[in-house]
């Protein structure tokens, strides 16, 4: 396993696959990371040497917001859009999806486990 930004990533995969086990970096951002430390793409990163990885280390430590500061940079914004009482803030507070989902039949994700609710049978006419 190597060690770039405090995450081990797996030896055995391709290095384009295995830079995205760092939050904060996809697909597209390890292959520009690669492309612009000069390690090809399809290279395993067991393959790889010091010089390589040390170059992919410096990039990333120069380029990219990470891991604890990208997630608190995260946690921020979402703090500011709850404090100045924007629709997106007021659906954060309430833990409702944010970006105009449904809620009548889905939503399990941000709603949590169903809650029931008792007595709604409906009226007879008589």
């Amino acid at each position: 396993m190597a060690r770039i930004a405090g995450v081990d990533i797996p030896d055995n995969k391709r290095g384009e696959i295995s830079l995205t086990y760092i939050f904060g970096i996809g697909r597209r951002s390890a292959q520009k990371i690669l492309t612009e430390a000069g390690v090809s793409i399809d290279k395993k990163v067991k393959e790889w040497n010091d010089e390589e990885s040390n170059a992919v280390r410096a990039i990333i430590a120069e380029k990219f917001r990470i891991e604890g500061a990208l997630k608190s940079e995260i946690q921020l914004s979402i703090k500011r859009l709850m404090d100045i009482g924007c629709y997106r803030g007021l659906r954060h507070r309430k833990g409702l999806p944010v970006r105009g989902q449904t809620t009548k039949n889905n939503a399990r994700t941000r709603k949590g486990k169903r809650k029931t609710v008792a007595n709604k049978k409906k009226a007879t006419k008589g």
